[in-house]
């Protein structure tokens, strides 16, 4: 059993100066977009925060994660043991799923989530064991589908407290990129990104790597946690809150390809003639993008963009390219595909939902050009 403790306003002081706080309990905010795309691993201080509840504050030493539904019953692990198991590390990127959801609320309101402009994501280095390791351990036994987590936090929804829970397919579980975390970027996790031990789920939404792992269970249905059964979930244009029918929408999972310009920020003041744009993008489901286009004039024109940074799966594309701008006010566009041939479409209004999820509309900023 681990000691847990709340946390009331924990670690703003450890994050960088210049973060967006969206809400201050829970703690949720994300980097200015001109400090984003800065580095191809994102800086601790400037990595984005989501949460749900409070921030636990747990003992390490007595620390133990369980592991159910395994063909030789319960399993408890010590960070002890889990750190005498072979390690390995991976650099992928974790976004939220309501990333971009402004340009949503441009359109609609979107009631009760918070508003994210392109802050909520960031790209990490995670160290740890393989989950698919532990799970082996455990042993997979016949009619195992999916592997659920639970978290050591608490929330509270309609009445009820309960730890954060998500759940992903078997066959993803086993995937060697998958990783039980206890480090980020060549450092101790924190306590704001889910000390002592964390999930990290490759090319899938930021939901699914839940924080601050408690438990672990390999069963024959996905989770039934609220936050998977009921809040991310994906539905299309012509549902509201008025028509929604509870849990009939598609589960989220893997990320949709999407780019996003950091650099010039809208609003921006910018003499006319060459300028450089810069953003970050990311592949559906991890995928590598392959391409970036980068227009001047609302999209009837298109330049290619080069691809900065380290090219590799999981991990996000920082991009940037050079345009010509005329004067007067214009947009700045940037689209993507990736090695699958996913691409983005072009209007905000065919990805609006009435949770704000998932926005991979062409990105759009406008600028005064003088």
């Amino acid at each position: 059993m681990s000691a847990v403790l709340p946390r009331p306003g924990v670690a703003q002081s450890d994050k960088h100066p210049e973060m967006i706080v969206r809400t201050a309990e829970p703690f949720n905010a994300g980097p200015p977009p001109r400090l984003l795309g800065r580095q191809w691993l994102t800086p601790t201080d400037l990595f984005f925060v989501r949460n749900h509840g409070t921030v636990p504050e747990l003992d390490a030493a007595a620390y133990r994660l369980t592991v159910r539904g395994g063909q030789g019953g319960p399993l408890s692990l010590s960070l002890a043991d889990l750190r005498r198991l072979p390690r390995q590390t991976v650099a992928a990127v974790v976004q939220c799923a309501g990333n971009r959801r402004r340009e949503m609320l441009a359109l609609r309101d979107i009631p009760g989530e918070v508003p994210w402009d392109l802050e909520a994501i960031s790209q990490g280095e995670w160290g740890g064991v393989s989950l698919g390791h532990v799970l082996e351990l455990a042993g997979i036994r016949p009619g195992a589908a999916h592997v659920a987590f639970t978290g050591l936090d608490e929330v509270e929804r309609r009445g009820r407290r309960f730890g954060f829970g998500a759940s992903i397919p078997l066959d993803k579980a086993l995937g060697p990129e998958v990783l039980l975390a206890d480090e980020m970027n060549g450092a101790p996790l924190t306590p704001l990104h889910g000390a002592p031990l964390r999930l990290v789920v490759p090319g899938a939404i930021g939901a699914r790597s839940v924080k601050w792992l408690g438990e672990i269970t390999l069963q024959a249905e996905p989770s039934d946690n609220y936050f998977q059964a009921v809040a991310y979930q994906h539905f299309p244009p012509d549902v509201d809150a008025t028509t929604v029918v509870e849990g009939a929408g598609r589960m989220l999972d893997e990320l949709f390809v999407s780019a996003a310009i950091c650099v010039p920020e809208a609003g921006a003041v910018l003499p006319a003639g060459p300028v450089t744009v810069s953003g970050y993008a990311v592949g559906q489901g991890g995928r590598l993008v392959e391409r970036i286009e980068v227009s001047a004039d609302g999209g009837q024109t298109w330049t290619e963009a080069a691809l900065r940074g380290v090219h590799r799966q999981w991990a996000w594309q920082l991009w940037s390219a050079t345009v010509q701008l005329a004067p007067g006010r214009q947009t700045l566009v940037a689209r993507a595909i990736d090695s699958g041939g996913y691409t983005q479409p072009a209007d905000v209004g065919e990805t609006w939902n009435y949770k704000g999820y998932m926005n991979n509309a062409w990105h759009r900023v406008e600028v005064q050009v003088g």
